[in-house]
């Protein structure tokens, strides 16, 4: 292989020069130039190889990418030299960093669609360092451009567009005090089961978090009570306390609840000060051999989110005259026999905080149900522990807000409470009239009504009480 020394080269303006033969070197003293005259072109050929063998600042592509006009919309292998615009508006995805770079290689990525912020980009470190740290590196604001050049195996990648690592992923998250505190990997979980206060002491960003998700169970109702003479009247299920929840999707998009009654619901905005939190009481039960009905439960507070109390249930007042009728609420209580039952959703919300009474009380996802039993509450993951709510049909899930059971006088199982801490209602298995079950505490769950007293015109079991409330809070904290 020949080579070429020469110490300068001109041309005309317009003329071209050809230098050697296909295979030949060409090589520039130090501080030789090669120069272009205006209209002229340097052209290198398809093959051919330009070499830095010093070390001079300013070769090759240090400073500046080729930019790539298709915007990638999934997960790719960036190459040195280029950069990538980055659509995630479908979606986040990674962009994977070369692999085994050389001193000086260089990449770039930028938002396309202004959703970073949204559905992240991840810069995959593929065994580099970036910024002196074995970890991938996530892009979180939207419209941001990220350059950055291999420097050696300490460092790694580099970034140097803005001057500084922490302006294209500055997220702050919220910080706060109060209640029971846990951890779900990035989130923090806030349980209060009795009065307290949410005290927001970080705001945080929109790249970080500054909003929250929440579920507000109100008191369960207490349930009605057999009537005061022998006769088969028998009292109503109580009414599951309202039921409200966000969507989950400012706190890892778990599952908050069955459609339609999350679906969907904002979290809330937090601001820095203090949130007092009501946690409602369950409503008494009527006395038994009272013809009264049961006692209505209280609202459970949570900023500007408040869930009604449960409907206590109804009873028959004397033989022949009017029943009694459940009492209206965040679910209905219930009133066994073909008197009224109350209304759920009461005052309305939207999505609805409950259901109607039948003859057990109303429950989060469904009425009161035709033969004695409450209606359902709803399941959630806000918090899987299973320090709060009750297991139900989906594992994983913890429930809320079942209505209470009605009472009867027979020895069937039909006046089970709802799914979500509802009590069981009473029976009269032969002449004795059984206890309804109360509310399950923090559940929001309504009174089960104790057996009719006949057959047998036996004294009145007791009725169960409504369940107590809970409110839980849930943010990203990292």
């Amino acid at each position: 292989m020949s080579e070429i020394k020469v110490n300068k080269i001109s041309q005309r303006s317009g003329t071209a020069i050809t230098l050697g033969n296909s295979g030949t070197d060409f090589q520039l003293p130090s501080g030789a130039d090669i120069v272009a005259q205006s209209g002229s072109v340097i052209t290198i050929a398809a093959g051919a190889t330009i070499t830095n063998n010093g070390t001079a600042t300013g070769f090759g592509a240090t400073g500046a990418v080729n930019w790539d006009t298709t915007a990638k919309t999934t997960g790719f292998t960036a190459v040195s030299g280029n950069g990538y615009f980055c659509n995630t508006s479908g979606g986040a995805f990674t962009a994977t960093l070369p692999l085994s770079p050389s001193a000086g290689a260089i990449v770039a990525f930028s938002d396309y669609a202004g959703t970073f912020a949204t559905n992240n980009l991840t810069i995959g470190r593929n065994s580099s360092n970036i910024n002196g740290s074995a970890s991938n590196f996530t892009i979180n604001i939207n419209n941001s451009t990220a350059t950055l050049i291999y420097v050696d195996a300490i460092e790694g990648w580099r970034l140097i567009d803005t001057g500084s690592f922490s302006s294209v992923n500055d997220a702050t998250f919220v910080a706060a005090t109060g209640g029971t505190i846990s951890t779900c990997g990035d989130y923090k979980i806030h349980t209060f089961t009795g009065p307290g206060t949410f005290t927001v002491t970080n705001v945080g960003n929109a790249n970080g978090s500054n909003s929250v998700d929440y579920m507000v169970v109100a008191g369960g109702g207490g349930a009605g009570t057999s009537d005061n003479v022998c006769s088969s009247g028998t009292g109503g299920g109580g009414g599951a306390g309202g039921w409200r929840a966000s969507s989950g999707t400012a706190s890892g998009s778990y599952n908050a609840g069955p459609a339609p009654l999350v679906g969907p619901v904002s979290a809330l905005p937090v601001s820095v000060q203090g949130y007092p939190i009501t946690v409602g009481s369950g409503g008494a039960a009527a006395p038994p051999n009272s013809s009264n009905r049961g006692t209505s439960g209280n609202n459970s507070v949570f900023s500007t989110i408040t869930s009604a109390g449960g409907g206590g249930g109804g009873t028959r007042v004397t033989p022949g005259s009017p029943l009694e009728p459940g009492i209206s609420g965040g679910s209905g209580g219930g009133l066994s026999g073909a008197g009224t039952s109350g209304t759920g959703n009461t005052p309305p919300t939207s999505p609805p905080q409950g259901n109607n009474g039948l003859q057990g009380g109303g429950g989060a996802t469904a009425a009161g149900q035709p033969l004695n039993a409450g209606g359902d509450g709803a399941g959630t993951a806000i918090t899987t522990s299973p320090t709060y709510g009750t297991p139900g049909p989906t594992p994983g899930l913890r429930y809320y807000a079942g209505g209470g059971g009605a009472g009867i006088n027979t020895n069937a199982v039909t006046n089970t409470g709802g799914v979500g801490g509802g009590g069981p209602g009473g029976q009269n298995p032969g002449g004795t009239s059984t206890p309804g079950t109360s509310g399950t505490a923090n559940t929001g769950g309504g009174g089960g009504s104790a057996g009719s007293r006949q057959p047998g015109c036996v004294p009145s079991g007791t009725s169960g009480a409504g369940g107590s409330g809970i409110v839980v809070i849930r943010y990203k904290y990292q």
